[in-house]
Protein backbone atom coordinates (compact mmCIF):
# COMPACT_ATOMS: atom_id res chain seq x y z
CA UNK A 1 0.00 0.00 0.00
CA UNK A 2 1.32 3.34 -0.79
CA UNK A 3 2.46 5.44 1.85
CA UNK A 4 -0.03 7.88 3.39
CA UNK A 5 1.52 11.59 4.18
CA UNK A 6 1.04 13.33 7.58
CA UNK A 7 -2.66 14.93 6.39
CA UNK A 8 -3.58 11.60 4.85
CA UNK A 9 -3.13 9.65 7.73
CA UNK A 10 -4.54 12.49 10.27
CA UNK A 11 -7.35 12.81 8.43
CA UNK A 12 -8.36 8.73 8.44
CA UNK A 13 -7.51 8.61 12.33
CA UNK A 14 -9.20 12.10 12.81
CA UNK A 15 -12.23 10.73 10.89
CA UNK A 16 -12.14 7.89 12.49
CA UNK A 17 -11.71 8.60 16.05
CA UNK A 18 -14.62 11.31 15.36
CA UNK A 19 -16.69 8.46 14.93
CA UNK A 20 -15.64 6.06 17.90
CA UNK A 21 -16.26 9.57 20.08
CA UNK A 22 -19.53 9.57 18.39
CA UNK A 23 -20.30 5.86 19.52
CA UNK A 24 -18.31 6.30 22.62
CA UNK A 25 -21.12 9.32 23.82
CA UNK A 26 -23.91 6.88 22.35
CA UNK A 27 -22.74 4.42 24.72
CA UNK A 28 -20.80 7.06 27.83
CA UNK A 29 -24.91 9.17 27.79
CA UNK A 30 -27.14 6.69 27.69
CA UNK A 31 -25.31 4.44 30.22
CA UNK A 32 -25.37 7.67 33.17
CA UNK A 33 -28.89 8.28 32.32
CA UNK A 34 -29.47 4.74 33.57
CA UNK A 35 -27.06 4.21 36.41
CA UNK A 36 -27.32 8.29 37.37
CA UNK A 37 -24.48 9.70 39.59
CA UNK A 38 -24.16 7.23 42.60
CA UNK A 39 -24.15 4.52 40.24
CA UNK A 40 -21.60 6.51 37.53
CA UNK A 41 -19.38 6.39 40.78
CA UNK A 42 -18.70 2.46 40.59
CA UNK A 43 -18.53 3.00 36.49
CA UNK A 44 -15.77 5.28 37.54
CA UNK A 45 -14.07 3.83 39.93
CA UNK A 46 -13.54 1.07 38.03
CA UNK A 47 -12.15 2.59 35.83
CA UNK A 48 -9.97 4.95 37.59
CA UNK A 49 -7.97 1.60 38.82
CA UNK A 50 -8.01 0.10 35.21
CA UNK A 51 -6.95 3.40 33.09
CA UNK A 52 -3.20 3.55 35.01
CA UNK A 53 -2.32 -0.10 34.27
CA UNK A 54 -3.43 -0.03 31.16
CA UNK A 55 -1.76 3.17 30.31
CA UNK A 56 1.18 1.66 31.69
CA UNK A 57 1.40 -1.35 29.73
CA UNK A 58 -0.52 -0.61 26.42
CA UNK A 59 -0.42 3.24 26.00
CA UNK A 60 3.42 3.71 24.92
CA UNK A 61 3.67 0.02 22.67
CA UNK A 62 1.58 1.43 19.74
CA UNK A 63 4.24 4.64 19.52
CA UNK A 64 7.28 2.71 20.58
CA UNK A 65 5.94 -0.22 17.85
CA UNK A 66 5.30 2.50 15.54
CA UNK A 67 8.44 4.52 15.53
CA UNK A 68 10.94 1.66 15.22
CA UNK A 69 9.22 0.15 12.16
CA UNK A 70 8.84 3.57 10.71
CA UNK A 71 13.21 3.84 11.42
CA UNK A 72 13.27 0.48 10.02
CA UNK A 73 11.29 1.49 6.86
CA UNK A 74 13.35 5.08 6.60
CA UNK A 75 16.52 3.36 6.90
CA UNK A 76 15.80 0.31 3.87
CA UNK A 77 15.16 -2.49 6.67
CA UNK A 78 12.14 -3.87 5.73
CA UNK A 79 12.95 -7.60 7.32
CA UNK A 80 13.41 -5.77 10.73
CA UNK A 81 9.85 -4.50 10.81
CA UNK A 82 8.40 -7.62 10.58
CA UNK A 83 10.96 -8.42 13.18
CA UNK A 84 10.18 -5.90 15.54
CA UNK A 85 6.25 -6.71 14.88
CA UNK A 86 6.89 -10.70 16.02
CA UNK A 87 9.33 -9.49 19.29
CA UNK A 88 6.88 -7.03 20.43
CA UNK A 89 3.77 -9.45 20.47
CA UNK A 90 5.35 -11.72 22.05
CA UNK A 91 6.79 -9.35 24.92
CA UNK A 92 3.82 -7.93 25.64
CA UNK A 93 1.42 -9.97 25.18
CA UNK A 94 2.73 -11.53 28.43
CA UNK A 95 2.82 -7.74 29.99
CA UNK A 96 -0.61 -7.90 29.31
CA UNK A 97 -1.55 -10.99 30.87
CA UNK A 98 0.55 -9.48 34.07
CA UNK A 99 -1.40 -6.17 34.09
CA UNK A 100 -4.93 -8.31 34.09
CA UNK A 101 -3.73 -10.72 36.74
CA UNK A 102 -2.41 -7.43 38.73
CA UNK A 103 -6.20 -6.06 38.35
CA UNK A 104 -8.08 -8.62 39.84
CA UNK A 105 -5.44 -9.21 42.52
CA UNK A 106 -5.88 -5.18 43.33
CA UNK A 107 -9.94 -4.82 42.74
CA UNK A 108 -10.34 -5.77 46.43
CA UNK A 109 -8.11 -3.72 48.31
CA UNK A 110 -8.88 -1.03 46.00
CA UNK A 111 -12.34 -1.05 46.02
CA UNK A 112 -12.40 -1.53 50.04
CA UNK A 113 -9.38 0.52 51.10
CA UNK A 114 -8.40 3.02 48.87
CA UNK A 115 -11.86 4.44 47.57
CA UNK A 116 -14.15 2.94 50.20
CA UNK A 117 -16.63 1.89 47.09
CA UNK A 118 -16.52 -1.77 47.83
CA UNK A 119 -19.74 -2.23 45.57
CA UNK A 120 -17.18 -1.50 42.28
CA UNK A 121 -15.57 -4.54 43.10
CA UNK A 122 -17.27 -6.59 40.57
CA UNK A 123 -17.04 -3.65 37.45
CA UNK A 124 -12.76 -3.87 38.07
CA UNK A 125 -13.14 -7.55 37.41
CA UNK A 126 -14.97 -7.61 34.86
CA UNK A 127 -12.97 -4.91 32.74
CA UNK A 128 -9.25 -6.50 33.82
CA UNK A 129 -9.28 -8.58 30.56
CA UNK A 130 -9.04 -5.49 28.34
CA UNK A 131 -5.36 -4.80 29.50
CA UNK A 132 -3.94 -8.18 27.50
CA UNK A 133 -6.79 -7.41 24.30
CA UNK A 134 -4.68 -4.11 24.76
CA UNK A 135 -1.47 -4.74 24.58
CA UNK A 136 -2.00 -7.44 21.19
CA UNK A 137 -4.21 -4.92 19.83
CA UNK A 138 -1.60 -1.80 20.39
CA UNK A 139 1.23 -4.04 18.79
CA UNK A 140 -0.49 -4.63 15.89
CA UNK A 141 -2.22 -0.65 15.28
CA UNK A 142 1.71 0.12 15.90
CA UNK A 143 3.42 -1.92 13.67
CA UNK A 144 0.41 -0.58 10.60
CA UNK A 145 1.12 2.98 11.90
CA UNK A 146 4.40 2.72 11.73
CA UNK A 147 4.15 1.43 7.51
CA UNK A 148 2.02 4.62 7.53
CA UNK A 149 -1.22 2.73 6.40
CA UNK A 150 -3.45 3.99 9.42
CA UNK A 151 -6.64 2.11 7.81
CA UNK A 152 -6.46 -0.69 10.42
CA UNK A 153 -6.26 1.36 13.28
CA UNK A 154 -9.17 3.73 11.98
CA UNK A 155 -11.25 0.39 11.21
CA UNK A 156 -10.59 -1.07 14.42
CA UNK A 157 -11.53 1.69 16.59
CA UNK A 158 -14.78 2.34 14.90
CA UNK A 159 -15.39 -1.94 15.58
CA UNK A 160 -14.70 -0.84 19.29
CA UNK A 161 -16.90 1.91 19.09
CA UNK A 162 -19.77 -0.23 18.05
CA UNK A 163 -19.25 -3.15 19.96
CA UNK A 164 -19.33 -0.94 23.33
CA UNK A 165 -22.53 0.98 21.99
CA UNK A 166 -24.12 -2.64 20.97
CA UNK A 167 -22.98 -4.87 23.85
CA UNK A 168 -22.34 -2.12 26.65
CA UNK A 169 -25.64 -0.65 26.70
CA UNK A 170 -27.33 -4.31 26.42
CA UNK A 171 -25.97 -5.72 28.69
CA UNK A 172 -26.05 -2.72 31.34
CA UNK A 173 -30.37 -2.48 30.51
CA UNK A 174 -30.31 -6.28 31.20
CA UNK A 175 -28.71 -6.02 33.96
CA UNK A 176 -30.72 -3.05 35.30
CA UNK A 177 -34.12 -4.79 34.63
CA UNK A 178 -33.16 -8.09 36.10
CA UNK A 179 -30.91 -7.34 38.55
CA UNK A 180 -32.66 -9.23 41.45
CA UNK A 181 -32.43 -12.52 40.00
CA UNK A 182 -28.82 -11.73 38.27
CA UNK A 183 -27.88 -10.66 41.89
CA UNK A 184 -28.01 -14.59 42.95
CA UNK A 185 -24.54 -14.80 41.35
CA UNK A 186 -23.09 -12.43 42.73
CA UNK A 187 -23.83 -12.22 46.61
CA UNK A 188 -21.32 -9.98 47.21
CA UNK A 189 -22.94 -7.10 45.49
CA UNK A 190 -25.75 -5.55 46.62
CA UNK A 191 -26.65 -2.56 44.78
CA UNK A 192 -28.58 -2.97 41.42
CA UNK A 193 -26.77 -0.24 40.39
CA UNK A 194 -23.26 -1.67 40.82
CA UNK A 195 -24.61 -4.81 39.09
CA UNK A 196 -25.61 -2.84 36.33
CA UNK A 197 -22.21 -0.50 36.12
CA UNK A 198 -20.58 -4.09 36.01
CA UNK A 199 -22.25 -4.77 33.09
CA UNK A 200 -21.38 -1.79 31.43
CA UNK A 201 -18.10 -2.40 32.25
CA UNK A 202 -18.24 -5.91 30.53
CA UNK A 203 -19.07 -4.08 27.18
CA UNK A 204 -16.04 -2.24 27.21
CA UNK A 205 -13.82 -5.38 27.80
CA UNK A 206 -15.68 -7.42 24.46
CA UNK A 207 -15.06 -4.23 22.41
CA UNK A 208 -11.44 -4.37 22.71
CA UNK A 209 -11.49 -7.90 21.87
CA UNK A 210 -13.65 -7.06 18.73
CA UNK A 211 -11.07 -4.63 17.80
CA UNK A 212 -8.39 -6.98 18.18
CA UNK A 213 -10.21 -9.61 15.97
CA UNK A 214 -10.60 -6.35 13.12
CA UNK A 215 -7.13 -6.31 13.24
CA UNK A 216 -5.96 -10.05 13.05
CA UNK A 217 -8.59 -9.90 9.38
CA UNK A 218 -6.66 -7.05 8.35
CA UNK A 219 -3.11 -9.16 8.95
CA UNK A 220 -5.27 -12.16 7.27
CA UNK A 221 -5.56 -10.62 3.71
CA UNK A 222 -3.04 -8.12 3.83
CA UNK A 223 -0.95 -8.07 0.63
CA UNK A 224 2.29 -10.40 1.05
CA UNK A 225 5.32 -9.13 -0.54
CA UNK A 226 8.21 -10.49 -0.75
CA UNK A 227 11.36 -9.03 1.49
CA UNK A 228 14.71 -8.92 -0.19
CA UNK A 229 17.47 -11.60 1.16
CA UNK A 230 20.26 -9.87 3.39
CA UNK A 231 18.79 -6.93 4.45
CA UNK A 232 20.13 -5.53 7.78
CA UNK A 233 18.22 -6.66 10.95
CA UNK A 234 18.58 -5.84 14.61
CA UNK A 235 18.92 -8.68 17.01
CA UNK A 236 16.18 -9.77 19.56
CA UNK A 237 17.67 -8.17 22.34
CA UNK A 238 18.35 -5.12 20.70
CA UNK A 239 14.98 -4.68 19.60
CA UNK A 240 13.49 -5.52 23.44
CA UNK A 241 15.85 -3.04 24.78
CA UNK A 242 14.69 -0.17 22.09
CA UNK A 243 11.51 -1.26 22.60
CA UNK A 244 11.41 -0.99 26.42
CA UNK A 245 13.62 1.95 26.48
CA UNK A 246 10.99 3.93 24.36
CA UNK A 247 7.15 2.58 25.38
CA UNK A 248 8.46 2.53 29.45
CA UNK A 249 8.86 5.95 29.34
CA UNK A 250 5.85 7.15 27.58
CA UNK A 251 3.77 4.62 29.49
CA UNK A 252 5.21 6.03 32.49
CA UNK A 253 3.84 9.37 31.47
CA UNK A 254 0.30 8.04 30.13
CA UNK A 255 0.42 6.55 33.98
CA UNK A 256 1.05 9.78 35.39
CA UNK A 257 -1.76 11.39 33.11
CA UNK A 258 -4.33 8.80 34.10
CA UNK A 259 -2.98 9.46 38.17
CA UNK A 260 -5.03 12.62 37.36
CA UNK A 261 -8.10 10.09 37.82
CA UNK A 262 -7.07 8.96 40.67
CA UNK A 263 -6.24 12.18 42.36
CA UNK A 264 -9.87 13.65 41.66
CA UNK A 265 -11.17 10.26 43.04
CA UNK A 266 -9.55 10.65 46.40
CA UNK A 267 -9.31 13.96 47.18
CA UNK A 268 -12.81 15.10 45.89
CA UNK A 269 -14.59 12.45 47.80
CA UNK A 270 -12.54 13.18 50.70
CA UNK A 271 -12.77 16.94 50.77
CA UNK A 272 -16.19 16.53 49.66
CA UNK A 273 -16.61 14.31 52.53
CA UNK A 274 -14.83 16.76 55.11
CA UNK A 275 -16.27 20.29 53.56
CA UNK A 276 -19.33 19.36 51.97
CA UNK A 277 -21.51 21.01 55.26
CA UNK A 278 -22.75 24.05 53.55
CA UNK A 279 -23.82 22.31 50.06
CA UNK A 280 -27.13 22.03 49.52
CA UNK A 281 -27.99 18.42 48.81
CA UNK A 282 -30.15 17.45 45.66
CA UNK A 283 -33.46 15.83 46.32
CA UNK A 284 -33.59 12.13 46.78
CA UNK A 285 -29.53 11.94 47.63
CA UNK A 286 -29.08 10.93 51.89
CA UNK A 287 -25.59 13.05 53.17
CA UNK A 288 -23.89 9.88 52.73
CA UNK A 289 -23.95 9.56 49.42
CA UNK A 290 -22.99 12.88 48.40
CA UNK A 291 -19.60 12.37 48.11
CA UNK A 292 -19.99 9.42 45.63
CA UNK A 293 -22.61 11.59 43.70
CA UNK A 294 -20.49 14.41 43.49
CA UNK A 295 -17.46 12.42 42.19
CA UNK A 296 -19.50 10.23 40.20
CA UNK A 297 -21.57 13.14 38.39
CA UNK A 298 -17.88 15.34 37.82
CA UNK A 299 -16.34 11.85 36.32
CA UNK A 300 -19.26 10.49 34.48
CA UNK A 301 -20.26 13.93 33.17
CA UNK A 302 -17.99 16.58 33.14
CA UNK A 303 -14.89 14.65 32.17
CA UNK A 304 -16.63 12.88 29.43
CA UNK A 305 -17.70 15.86 27.38
CA UNK A 306 -14.18 17.22 28.48
CA UNK A 307 -12.15 14.25 27.01
CA UNK A 308 -13.92 13.89 23.79
CA UNK A 309 -11.97 16.56 22.03
CA UNK A 310 -8.35 15.69 23.44
CA UNK A 311 -9.32 11.47 22.38
CA UNK A 312 -9.82 12.96 18.57
CA UNK A 313 -6.62 15.10 18.56
CA UNK A 314 -4.79 12.60 20.08
CA UNK A 315 -4.61 10.85 16.59
CA UNK A 316 -2.65 13.73 15.50
CA UNK A 317 0.10 12.33 17.47
CA UNK A 318 -0.03 9.02 15.57
CA UNK A 319 -0.07 10.60 12.48
CA UNK A 320 2.81 12.66 12.51
CA UNK A 321 5.02 10.13 14.54
CA UNK A 322 6.30 8.18 11.21
CA UNK A 323 6.42 11.56 9.75
CA UNK A 324 8.47 13.19 12.38
CA UNK A 325 10.85 9.91 12.95
CA UNK A 326 11.86 9.86 8.97
CA UNK A 327 12.44 13.35 8.30
CA UNK A 328 14.45 12.84 12.39
CA UNK A 329 16.22 9.62 10.96
CA UNK A 330 17.10 11.58 7.64
CA UNK A 331 18.49 14.80 8.77
CA UNK A 332 16.01 16.59 6.89
CA UNK A 333 15.39 19.99 9.20
CA UNK A 334 12.75 21.45 6.13
CA UNK A 335 10.52 18.59 6.32
CA UNK A 336 11.04 18.18 10.54
CA UNK A 337 9.86 22.22 10.58
CA UNK A 338 6.91 22.04 8.37
CA UNK A 339 5.64 18.97 9.63
CA UNK A 340 5.98 19.97 13.35
CA UNK A 341 4.04 23.45 12.66
CA UNK A 342 1.58 21.60 10.86
CA UNK A 343 0.90 19.33 13.44
CA UNK A 344 0.45 22.29 15.91
CA UNK A 345 -1.78 24.40 14.19
CA UNK A 346 -3.90 21.32 13.02
CA UNK A 347 -4.75 20.49 16.56
CA UNK A 348 -5.12 24.05 17.61
CA UNK A 349 -7.31 24.57 15.12
CA UNK A 350 -9.82 21.55 15.85
CA UNK A 351 -9.08 21.97 19.92
CA UNK A 352 -10.14 25.92 19.73
CA UNK A 353 -13.93 26.16 18.49
CA UNK A 354 -14.73 23.17 20.37
CA UNK A 355 -13.43 24.52 23.61
CA UNK A 356 -14.96 28.18 22.68
CA UNK A 357 -18.98 26.74 21.75
CA UNK A 358 -18.86 24.11 25.00
CA UNK A 359 -17.48 26.61 27.41
CA UNK A 360 -20.26 29.21 26.07
CA UNK A 361 -23.18 26.49 26.12
CA UNK A 362 -22.10 24.33 28.53
CA UNK A 363 -25.40 24.35 30.68
CA UNK A 364 -26.85 23.65 27.16
CA UNK A 365 -24.77 20.86 26.18
CA UNK A 366 -25.12 18.90 29.36
CA UNK A 367 -28.93 19.62 29.58
CA UNK A 368 -29.54 18.47 25.89
CA UNK A 369 -26.50 15.31 26.38
CA UNK A 370 -28.60 14.17 29.91
CA UNK A 371 -31.55 15.64 29.75
CA UNK A 372 -32.65 13.29 33.06
CA UNK A 373 -29.70 14.03 34.96
CA UNK A 374 -30.48 17.73 35.99
CA UNK A 375 -29.27 18.00 39.28
CA UNK A 376 -25.96 16.66 38.07
CA UNK A 377 -26.25 19.14 35.54
CA UNK A 378 -26.45 21.88 37.62
CA UNK A 379 -23.43 20.43 39.67
CA UNK A 380 -21.30 20.05 36.21
CA UNK A 381 -22.22 23.22 34.21
CA UNK A 382 -19.77 26.01 35.88
CA UNK A 383 -16.99 22.66 36.11
CA UNK A 384 -17.00 22.20 32.47
CA UNK A 385 -16.47 25.88 31.35
CA UNK A 386 -13.79 26.09 33.68
CA UNK A 387 -12.22 22.82 31.79
CA UNK A 388 -12.21 24.59 29.14
CA UNK A 389 -8.66 26.00 28.46
CA UNK A 390 -7.65 23.00 29.95
CA UNK A 391 -9.20 20.90 27.11
CA UNK A 392 -7.54 23.04 24.33
CA UNK A 393 -3.89 22.32 26.07
CA UNK A 394 -4.17 18.96 26.45
CA UNK A 395 -4.95 18.76 22.40
CA UNK A 396 -1.38 20.19 21.45
CA UNK A 397 0.24 18.17 24.02
CA UNK A 398 -0.54 14.85 22.36
CA UNK A 399 0.86 15.23 18.99
CA UNK A 400 4.03 17.43 21.31
CA UNK A 401 4.61 14.20 23.35
CA UNK A 402 4.43 11.94 20.17
CA UNK A 403 7.14 14.50 18.47
CA UNK A 404 9.33 14.50 21.15
CA UNK A 405 9.54 10.65 21.51
CA UNK A 406 9.63 10.45 17.74
CA UNK A 407 13.50 12.49 17.99
CA UNK A 408 14.69 10.45 20.64
CA UNK A 409 13.41 11.92 24.06
CA UNK A 410 10.61 9.39 25.03
CA UNK A 411 11.34 10.24 28.86
CA UNK A 412 10.64 14.02 28.85
CA UNK A 413 6.73 13.64 28.83
CA UNK A 414 7.56 11.27 32.38
CA UNK A 415 9.43 14.32 33.73
CA UNK A 416 6.86 16.97 32.63
CA UNK A 417 3.72 14.78 33.84
CA UNK A 418 5.31 14.12 36.58
CA UNK A 419 5.45 17.65 37.67
CA UNK A 420 2.06 18.46 36.43
CA UNK A 421 0.47 15.69 38.82
CA UNK A 422 1.95 17.08 41.27
CA UNK A 423 0.77 20.34 41.00
CA UNK A 424 -2.60 19.29 39.89
CA UNK A 425 -2.79 17.35 43.82
CA UNK A 426 -2.24 20.26 45.41
CA UNK A 427 -4.66 22.15 43.22
CA UNK A 428 -7.60 19.55 44.43
CA UNK A 429 -6.27 19.89 48.18
CA UNK A 430 -6.05 24.07 48.07
CA UNK A 431 -9.40 24.48 45.93
CA UNK A 432 -11.84 22.50 46.42
CA UNK A 433 -12.59 23.04 50.20
CA UNK A 434 -13.65 26.61 49.15
CA UNK A 435 -14.87 26.07 45.96
CA UNK A 436 -16.16 22.23 45.51
CA UNK A 437 -15.95 20.20 42.53
CA UNK A 438 -15.20 23.65 40.48
CA UNK A 439 -11.80 23.29 42.19
CA UNK A 440 -10.73 20.03 40.88
CA UNK A 441 -12.09 21.47 37.21
CA UNK A 442 -9.87 25.14 37.74
CA UNK A 443 -6.65 22.42 38.99
CA UNK A 444 -7.05 20.57 36.07
CA UNK A 445 -6.98 23.65 33.68
CA UNK A 446 -3.60 25.10 35.51
CA UNK A 447 -2.03 21.56 35.30
CA UNK A 448 -2.10 21.49 31.73
CA UNK A 449 -1.95 24.55 30.82
CA UNK A 450 2.03 24.32 32.61
CA UNK A 451 2.17 20.76 30.31
CA UNK A 452 1.57 22.15 27.18
CA UNK A 453 3.82 25.04 27.79
CA UNK A 454 6.48 22.75 29.21
CA UNK A 455 6.29 20.40 26.51
CA UNK A 456 6.38 23.19 23.68
CA UNK A 457 9.76 24.25 25.44
CA UNK A 458 11.32 21.11 25.45
CA UNK A 459 10.48 19.94 21.87
CA UNK A 460 11.73 23.25 20.13
CA UNK A 461 15.14 23.25 22.46
CA UNK A 462 15.21 19.05 21.19
CA UNK A 463 14.85 19.96 17.78
CA UNK A 464 16.91 22.87 17.49
CA UNK A 465 14.01 24.75 15.35
CA UNK A 466 12.79 28.21 16.74
CA UNK A 467 8.43 28.11 16.89
CA UNK A 468 6.62 30.79 15.26
CA UNK A 469 3.57 32.16 16.60
CA UNK A 470 1.60 34.00 13.68
CA UNK A 471 -0.57 30.77 13.03
CA UNK A 472 -1.55 30.14 16.83
CA UNK A 473 -2.19 33.72 17.05
CA UNK A 474 -4.31 33.53 13.59
CA UNK A 475 -6.53 30.55 15.28
CA UNK A 476 -7.29 32.22 18.30
CA UNK A 477 -8.10 35.09 16.99
CA UNK A 478 -10.74 33.41 14.78
CA UNK A 479 -11.70 31.45 17.85
CA UNK A 480 -12.40 34.76 19.61
CA UNK A 481 -14.79 36.08 17.44
CA UNK A 482 -16.56 32.69 16.91
CA UNK A 483 -17.43 32.76 20.55
CA UNK A 484 -18.46 36.35 19.96
CA UNK A 485 -20.76 35.21 17.23
CA UNK A 486 -22.02 32.01 18.78
CA UNK A 487 -22.65 34.16 22.53
CA UNK A 488 -24.83 36.73 20.26
CA UNK A 489 -26.70 33.93 18.66
CA UNK A 490 -26.99 32.36 22.04
CA UNK A 491 -28.71 35.53 23.84
CA UNK A 492 -31.16 35.93 20.70
CA UNK A 493 -32.23 31.98 20.61
CA UNK A 494 -32.10 31.99 24.32
CA UNK A 495 -35.19 34.46 24.41
CA UNK A 496 -36.95 32.97 21.61
CA UNK A 497 -36.32 28.94 22.19
CA UNK A 498 -37.16 26.50 24.59
CA UNK A 499 -35.29 23.84 23.68
CA UNK A 500 -31.42 23.07 24.58
CA UNK A 501 -31.12 21.83 21.18
CA UNK A 502 -32.07 24.78 18.93
CA UNK A 503 -29.98 27.04 21.62
CA UNK A 504 -26.83 24.87 20.78
CA UNK A 505 -28.09 24.40 16.82
CA UNK A 506 -28.41 27.83 16.18
CA UNK A 507 -25.34 29.06 18.37
CA UNK A 508 -23.05 26.94 16.18
CA UNK A 509 -24.38 27.27 12.73
CA UNK A 510 -23.24 31.00 13.58
CA UNK A 511 -20.52 30.77 15.08
CA UNK A 512 -18.97 28.02 12.90
CA UNK A 513 -19.74 29.92 9.88
CA UNK A 514 -17.50 32.89 11.45
CA UNK A 515 -15.19 30.39 11.96
CA UNK A 516 -14.87 28.94 8.61
CA UNK A 517 -14.91 31.80 7.38
CA UNK A 518 -12.17 33.53 9.07
CA UNK A 519 -9.64 30.60 9.12
CA UNK A 520 -10.06 30.39 5.34
CA UNK A 521 -9.37 34.03 4.98
CA UNK A 522 -6.56 33.06 7.25
CA UNK A 523 -5.57 30.18 6.11
CA UNK A 524 -1.91 30.95 4.32
CA UNK A 525 -0.94 32.65 7.98
CA UNK A 526 -2.35 29.19 9.26
CA UNK A 527 -0.85 26.62 7.52
CA UNK A 528 1.87 28.91 5.47
CA UNK A 529 5.39 27.82 5.87
CA UNK A 530 8.65 29.12 4.39
CA UNK A 531 11.44 27.01 4.02
CA UNK A 532 14.35 27.17 6.29
CA UNK A 533 12.09 29.79 8.31
CA UNK A 534 11.36 28.09 11.69
CA UNK A 535 15.35 26.72 12.27
CA UNK A 536 17.19 28.17 14.77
Amino acid sequence: MKKQNFFTSSLILLISAAAAKVLGALFKIPLTNLLGGVGMSYFSCAYSLFLPVYALTVTGLSSAVAKLTAQSIALDMPENAVRVRKTALSLFSAAGAVGSILVIALARPFCIYATGIKEAETAVLMIAPSVLFGCITAVERGYFEGLSNMYPTAFSQLAEGVVKVGMGLFLCSYATKHGDALMRYFPHCTDIRALAAAAGILGVTLSSLGALIVLRLFLLFRRRTKLPKGTPVMSRREIVRELIRTALPTGASSLVTNLTALIDMGTVIGCITLFSGNMTLPSGIPKSELPHFVYGSYAGIALTVFNLVPSVTNMLGKGILPTITEAWSKGDRDSLAKSTMQAISTSLLIAIPCAVGIGLLSHEVLTFLFPKQSDEVALCASSLRLLMPGMVCLCVSYPIFSMLQAIGKPSAPLRIMMLGAVLKLIGNVALIPFIGVDGAALSTTICYIFIAATALICYFKAAKLRPTFSSAAAVLYSGAMCGAAAYIARTISSCRADSAFAVIAFSGIVGGAVYLTLTAMLRDTIFGYKQGSPHA
